[in-house]
């Protein structure tokens, strides 16, 4: 008898470790995983346009007049990643943008979009909600080259800041309409910019496999 109280004792002990740290386990589950795995501080992120979409700078929030970019992709570097509900930081190093066009009138065509003053802070929190903020003193900035039947002109644009969406349903990060200020250009440059574009899937390339990002 003495034996048997013995196992079972164990056994109780035992069981009750288990469903301790279980819990414990599920509480450590970082804002960002990719793979199931941690997304550690160093991990490059990355991502394109989202199969079939364009990113655009148009003039309105309902226009549809601006600049269209049939390519655009960021890179991304994680900084601190703890554990959820959190937000996780990354440092935005690169943004590009390719296959641009306008419908502006007198536009015909666009040589360049480039982004200025990186590398932004980027976080993404548990909710979805991501953030991007320049350095101290700077601001985020776009230069657009037109060309036009005068020649080359430049049009910058600026902004305090982007706010975008992060989703589950296919590892995306979204922006919509967000408004950057004309900061100098002709008259042919729109006085506010509106951009919109969706980034999916955002992969983490420095683990094997490249497995995509998840927020938690």
């Amino acid at each position: 008898m003495r034996t048997r109280s013995l196992f079972a004792l164990v056994g109780v002990a035992a069981a009750l470790s288990v469903s301790a740290i279980s819990p414990a386990s599920a509480d450590d589950t970082p804002v960002l995983t990719a793979g199931g795995a941690a997304v550690a501080s160093g991990d490059v992120l990355t991502a394109s346009l989202a199969s079939g979409t364009k990113a655009t700078l148009y003039s309105s929030s309902t226009g549809t007049s601006g600049v269209s970019c049939a390519a655009s992709a960021f890179t991304a570097t994680a900084t601190d990643n703890p554990t959820a509900p959190g937000a996780a930081t990354e440092s935005l190093t690169g943004h590009t943008f390719g296959s641009c066009t306008s419908n502006v009138i007198g536009v015909l065509g666009v040589t360049g979009v480039t982004v200025n003053n990186l590398p932004y802070t980027t976080t993404v929190a548990s909710d979805g909600t991501v953030t991007v903020t320049p350095a101290a003193g700077s601001t985020i900035q776009t230069t657009v080259v037109l060309r036009t039947l005068l020649g080359s002109i430049t049009c910058v644009y600026q902004a305090p800041s982007l706010t975008g969406t992060a989703s589950n349903s296919d590892n995306s990060i979204t922006f919509t309409n967000q408004q950057f200020a004309k900061a100098s250009g002709s008259s042919l440059c729109f006085g506010n910019g509106y951009f919109t574009a969706k980034y999916a899937p955002v992969t983490d390339t420095t683990q094997s496999g490249s497995p995509v990002v998840t927020v938690n």
